[in-house]
């Protein structure tokens, strides 16, 4: 039997999933579906100066809502919010941290103003984040995450993929069932005067 190359089995582990089962359920995502609350209290993404959260972050036109320790239980969060969180926390800063993309945090981003804008933010990071862990090929991928990483920084590069990948499923995921969620409340409540 061949010895496993491991680069690769980590790569479609998460290009698998984003092409067979994620990328095309996010395609004609629309703003209504972006900024929907479907509770109150929600966190999302706002345009600057209307967030009602202890942190409104980001550097552009729209405002991301956070707190800092996060409320137990947390709120709610929007598509909007869980994107940005994915786009931002996931892949960008690690992109920035590990493959060469310019530095960026929750503070420093450029929110997406539109579910468009967002999907074209995702396709990036996600095409980047990628590219990152295809040019570790194998030995990189016992080398250690470093200061990055914080607590995990002893950790293995292979650790960080495999949570990315993780996180990238988890939260994708959530917003596909938000997603079906709002074209059954809303279709429910336009049919009938009320939801289900």
């Amino acid at each position: 039997m061949t010895e496993p190359t491991w680069n690769p089995l980590l790569r479609d582990q998460l290009s698998w999933h984003w092409t067979h089962q994620l990328r095309d359920r996010l395609a004609g995502l629309t703003d209504e579906e972006y900024f929907w609350e479907p509770a109150p209290g929600c966190w999302n993404v706002r345009p600057r100066g209307t967030g009602t959260a202890p942190v409104q972050a980001g550097s552009g036109a729209m405002t991301i809502d956070f707190a800092m320790p996060v409320p137990d239980p947390p709120p709610f969060t929007s598509i909007a919010w869980r994107l940005g969180h994915v786009i931002v926390g996931v892949l960008a800063m690690r992109n920035a941290s590990h493959f060469g993309r310019t530095p960026t945090d929750y503070w420093s981003f450029d929110y997406a103003p539109t579910a468009a804008a967002a999907l074209d933010q995702l396709d990036t990071e996600y095409a980047a984040w990628q590219e990152g862990v295809a040019s570790l090929g194998d030995a990189d991928l016992t080398r250690a995450c470093g200061q990055a990483e914080g607590p995990y920084a002893d950790h293995p590069m292979a650790t960080l993929v495999l949570h990315i990948n993780r996180e990238m499923i988890h939260h994708l995921s959530e917003v596909c069932l938000l997603r079906d969620l709002h074209l059954h409340t809303r279709t429910a409540t336009t049919t009938t005067g009320a939801p289900r």
